[in-house]
């Protein structure tokens, strides 16, 4: 018999209360990309959801979202020499995906450890060369790549510039790290031309995906309700063409997909 008896319901510790949103409705409603604390809040957001990240993907983007990565390796002009640099990997889809097109290594980077640690229980090689791994991952951040001068000869980042607080600083880092000869592959979501599809876009991922994200992730820190009001608030089509350019890339290529709903920057490091 127990010399402590048990404590009563009225005395019962309290349940632990649930953790505080990363993105507040008041945060949102103004620019997220202009928070101080936004790096902290996306780190807490991607680690809220990475669970469900993969699954969201697929089912919101209705499949598009692995056509999307890759057109992004064939945009690039893989060789079988090249070495990939995967910024904001997350859980590692556009990595495989050059790793899939032939690269001879890539390495992926991202700041969030709860997808790091999804990435590496996938697999480490490419489809067409099982017996030997390519894929490695590290933590980093896109601001201060722990790498030499010239260290890849491609640098990817997919859906993720918008989430570096200072994206200005991340595309400079990528030219720093790119050898002569390079290219630097951005993916980000794009505003529909057609007025009709902009409409529809709009509505989806401005009232519908919010919602059923939310509930199929179970999500509490207001990550889906970030999403699109990110894409709003951020540097338009012109707008990222000019910083690629001010960063020291030219020959800038852009090519729409899915009318519009996603772009591919494409810009080279001149020889």
């Amino acid at each position: 018999m127990s010399a402590h008896p048990s404590p009563s319901p009225s005395q019962a510790s309290p349940a632990p209360a649930a953790p505080a949103p990363s993105w507040t409705k008041s945060e949102l409603a103004a620019n997220p990309h202009a928070n101080e604390q936004k790096p902290d809040k996306v780190r807490r957001m991607f680690a809220a959801i990475a669970g469900a990240y993969d699954l969201n993907n697929r089912l919101h983007s209705f499949g598009r979202d692995q056509a999307w990565r890759r057109r992004a390796v064939k945009l690039s002009r893989l060789t079988p020499r090249d070495e990939v640099l995967d910024v904001a990997c997350g859980t590692g889809d556009l990595s495989r995906a050059f790793a899939d097109g032939g690269a001879a290594r890539v390495v992926g980077l991202d700041f969030t450890p709860q997808m790091l640690d999804i990435a590496r229980g996938k697999r480490l090689y490419s489809r067409k060369r099982p017996k030997r791994p390519v894929l490695s991952y590290i933590d980093g951040d896109a601001m201060r790549l722990p790498f030499e001068n010239a260290s890849f000869d491609v640098v990817s980042i997919a859906f993720g510039i918008r989430n570096v607080s200072n994206p200005a600083a991340a595309l400079a880092e990528f030219r720093r790290v790119l050898r002569p000869g390079g290219r630097v592959v951005v993916l980000e979501f794009g505003t529909p031309k057609l007025p009709p599809i902009r409409w529809a876009n709009r509505l989806y991922t401005s009232v519908i995906m919010p919602r059923t994200a939310t509930l199929i992730s179970g999500d509490r820190s207001g990550a889906y309700h970030y999403l699109p009001r990110s894409v709003e608030t951020f540097m338009t089509q012109p707008q990222m063409r000019d910083a690629l350019l001010r960063a020291g890339f030219s020959s800038i290529d852009v090519t729409s997909m899915t009318f519009g709903v996603c772009d591919c920057f494409v810009g080279r490091v001149p020889r």
